[in-house]
């Protein structure tokens, strides 16, 4: 599943959400998605986006310097005068330019996502930038969009943090890029392979994402990628590349971890 197809899926799924309910997203800086939906409207989310955030891309932390810099908030509400349902939308700066994918999650139509003020001593640019070489896999697109539920009863605040499960989301899984240079006869013949491959080796689901390097160079140097076809895979860890025609499916099994070395 491509994350256009993603998206369609997440914003077709967002017309059955309750009337009244806070939604909290966390994003990452390379673009990934964790988000939220409460009609509890529960206070501690963001320290539990961080800690389901952590446990799903194997941080050595919980990245709670991304709060408030990279978050969204929705509150939908009953105005106890009018009895008209009220909604409030802002998201800060970073997350701005997300706000299609943000109506789409939180099903918010026409609704315009308002900018959050703007918190110099908390979103600094280069204050985050200083968490890059810690945190790598932040800066990484994984092409996620994840929906969280709390499982479990309501703790006290000075209790441990509740559980995370993801929804709809495999926990076994593939997240794959394939690099190529133009859309030629033969890009399509080493595409048709490798999808023939992974629909009859792979079992669990998994994510082929193909990326022009001349329409998205900066892609292709974060990914370390100079020759094409190259396929990487993302997830699970560790990454892992193969570069060239991608005809030995041994080789490619192999990287994906599905053949012993």
């Amino acid at each position: 599943m491509n994350y256009r197809a993603k998206f369609q899926e997440t914003k077709n799924s967002a017309t059955s959400l309750p009337q009244v309910f806070k939604g909290i997203a966390l994003f990452t800086p390379g673009g990934d998605l964790i988000y939220c939906i409460d009609p509890s409207k529960h206070s501690r989310w963001h320290l539990h986006l961080c800690a389901a955030l952590q446990e799903r891309l194997g941080l050595p932390e919980p990245p709670h310097f991304l709060v408030p810099g990279y978050t969204a908030t929705i509150d939908r509400w009953i105005d106890p005068y009018t009895q008209q349902l009220r909604i409030s939308a802002e998201a800060h700066a970073p997350v701005l330019r997300h706000k299609a994918l943000l109506s789409a999650v939180f099903n918010t139509g026409d609704l315009v996502w308002q900018a959050a003020p703007w918190l110099e001593q908390l979103c600094n640019p280069m204050v985050l930038a200083t968490y890059r070489s810690q945190f790598p896999q932040l800066w990484e697109d994984h092409d996620l969009v994840i929906r969280v539920e709390r499982t479990g009863i309501d703790v006290p605040a000075s209790a441990e943090p509740v559980i995370f499960a993801p929804e709809r989301v495999e926990t076994k899984g593939y997240i794959l890029r394939l690099f190529v240079g133009k859309n030629t006869a033969a890009t399509e013949r080493t595409l048709e392979r490798l999808h023939q491959l992974l629909e009859r080796a792979i079992s669990c689901p998994y994510t082929l994402k193909v990326i022009d390097i001349f329409k998205h160079p900066e892609q292709a140097e974060a990914d370390q990628v100079s020759a094409t076809p190259t396929l990487v895979k993302v997830w699970p860890r560790p990454v892992r590349r193969i570069v060239g025609e991608l005809e030995n499916a041994g080789e490619i099994l192999r990287v994906l971890g599905t053949l012993d070395n």
